[in-house]
C-alpha cells in the first residue's frame, strides 16, 4: 500500500489540478467553476480515501464543481494519499490540492477561499461524509436563497463506540446539528451559528467580510482554543448576509471512541469557553463592549455559581455535567485569558522588531567602522 501512495509525488506542493479530460479555455470560460468543495485536513491520510469515495459518489451535480485538499502542514502521508488519487483521477470534476504551513484551521479556511475556484465554497472536515446529495443541495440552496451568505448542515454523529449519558447536551460541541428536517435561519439575536463542517459559503461575502488574520486560529499543537469558524460566520452575518440552516445537507461526522473520553470532551469544551469573549465580543458594536461586558461577565459567575451549587454531587462522575461546569468555568476565564494570549503575542512582536532593529544598526555600524 505504501508504495502505490507514491504515483504523482514528483508534482509540485503548490495548487495542483488532474483534469481527466482537457477542456478548452474558452469552454472554461463559458463554463466556470461554481462550487468548490474544499476539505482542510491535518494528518488526514487515513481518513480522506473515505470522504474522496463519498464524493465521487454524488447525484445530480450537472453543474461545475470541484474538489480543492488544503493540507495543514500534515505530518504523515496526506500528500502521497492526494497525489495517489490525483494520478488516477476519472470523476469528471476536478480534485486540486494544496498546502497551508502556518498551523490552524481558521488558516487553512482563508487558504481555501483564496484558491477556489467556485463561487460557493462547501466546507467538509476529512471525517465528515457528505450524503449522495450533498453536493447538489448545497449548490441548489444558494440559487433559491440570494440572500444567503452562508448556511450549515445537519450534521449526524457517527459513533465507534457508546456516547456517555445524556450526551445530547453537549453535542454539538461536536459539530452535531440535527434541528429538524425544515430550513430556517439563524436570527442574530438567538446568539446560535451553525458549524464549520458541513458549512458552505458565498465566496465573495468571505473575501469582503473575514480578516485574513483571525483573532482565533482553531485547535492546534498544544492548544484546543477553538470557535475560529464562528467568528468567521460572525464576520458575514454582522455584514447583512443571512446564516441558514439547511436540512437537505447531510452529513455523518465519524466520531471515534477517544473522543467520546472525558479527557478529551472536557478539553474540548474547555477550548470553546475560552474562546467565548471574542465571540461575545464581535457581537456588540465597539461602544457597546466597556458597558455589557461587566454585566456578561457578572451573569457568567451566577450561572456557574448556581449550576455547582445544583449539581455539585454529580460532577465527579457524570462526565456531561462534568463539561457542563468546565464551559462555565472556561467562560468566567475567557477574557483573561484571551488578553494575556494578545498581551504574549504583542511582546514577542515587539522583542522580534526590537532585535532586528538591533541587527541593522549593529551590521550599519561595522560597515561605517570597515570603512
Amino acid at each position: 500500500m505504501s508504495q502505490s501512495w507514491k504515483v504523482g509525488q514528483q508534482l509540485a506542493p503548490s495548487c495542483q489540478t488532474t483534469e481527466p479530460t482537457a477542456t478548452p479555455p474558452v469552454l472554461e470560460n463559458l463554463h466556470p467553476i461554481e462550487l468548490t468543495v474544499a476539505i482542510p485536513t491535518f494528518n488526514g491520510a487515513a481518513r480522506l480515501p473515505e470522504v474522496l469515495a463519498s464524493l465521487q459518489q454524488q447525484q445530480a451535480t450537472e453543474f461545475r464543481w470541484e474538489i480543492l485538499i488544503v493540507d495543514n502542514n500534515s505530518t504523515d502521508s496526506t500528500e502521497e494519499v492526494v497525489r495517489y488519487y490525483q494520478a488516477n483521477w476519472s470523476a469528471t470534476f476536478p480534485l486540486r490540492y494544496c498546502k497551508e504551513m502556518q498551523q490552524g484551521a481558521a488558516f487553512a479556511r482563508v487558504r481555501a477561499i483564496k484558491e477556489a475556484k467556485g463561487e460557493l465554497v462547501g466546507f467538509l472536515d476529512d471525517d465528515t461524509i457528505p450524503d449522495a446529495n450533498w453536493v447538489a443541495a448545497a449548490y441548489h440552496f444558494a440559487q433559491n436563497h440570494p440572500q444567503v451568505g452562508a448556511y450549515g448542515s445537519q450534521i449526524h454523529g457517527d459513533y465507534e463506540g457508546a456516547p456517555p449519558a445524556n450526551f445530547e447536551r453537549i453535542a454539538c460541541f461536536l459539530a452535531i446539528t440535527e434541528k429538524g428536517s425544515e430550513p430556517f435561519c439563524y436570527e442574530p439575536q438567538k446568539k446560535m451559528l451553525p458549524p464549520s463542517a458541513g458549512l458552505v459559503v458565498r465566496k465573495q461575502a468571505w473575501q469582503d467580510n473575514v480578516p485574513d488574520k483571525p483573532s482565533l486560529s482553531g485547535r492546534c499543537g498544544g492548544s484546543m482554543l477553538n470557535s475560529e469558524d464562528l467568528e468567521a460566520i460572525m464576520y458575514i452575518q454582522k455584514a447583512g448576509w443571512e446564516v441558514w440552516y439547511n436540512a437537505n445537507m447531510e452529513l455523518y461526522h465519524k466520531i471515534p471512541r477517544k473522543r467520546l473520553q472525558k479527557e478529551y470532551l472536557l478539553a474540548l469544551v474547555r477550548g470553546t469557553g475560552l474562546a467565548r469573549h471574542r465571540i461575545r465580543m464581535l457581537r456588540w458594536k465597539p461602544w457597546q463592549r466597556p458597558l455589557l461586558f461587566p454585566v456578561a461577565w457578572g451573569r457568567d459567575i451566577l450561572k456557574a455559581i448556581l449550576f455547582y451549587q445544583k449539581h455539585r454531587h454529580r460532577i465527579p462522575e457524570d462526565v456531561v455535567t462534568a463539561c457542563e461546569m468546565e464551559f462555565l468555568t472556561s467562560s468566567i476565564l475567557s477574557p483573561f485569558y484571551l488578553w494575556r494570549r494578545d498581551l504574549d503575542l504583542w511582546w514577542q512582536t515587539t522583542l522580534k522588531t526590537f532585535r532586528t532593529i538591533l541587527y541593522f544598526e549593529q551590521s550599519n555600524y561595522q560597515k561605517s567602522s570597515s570603512s
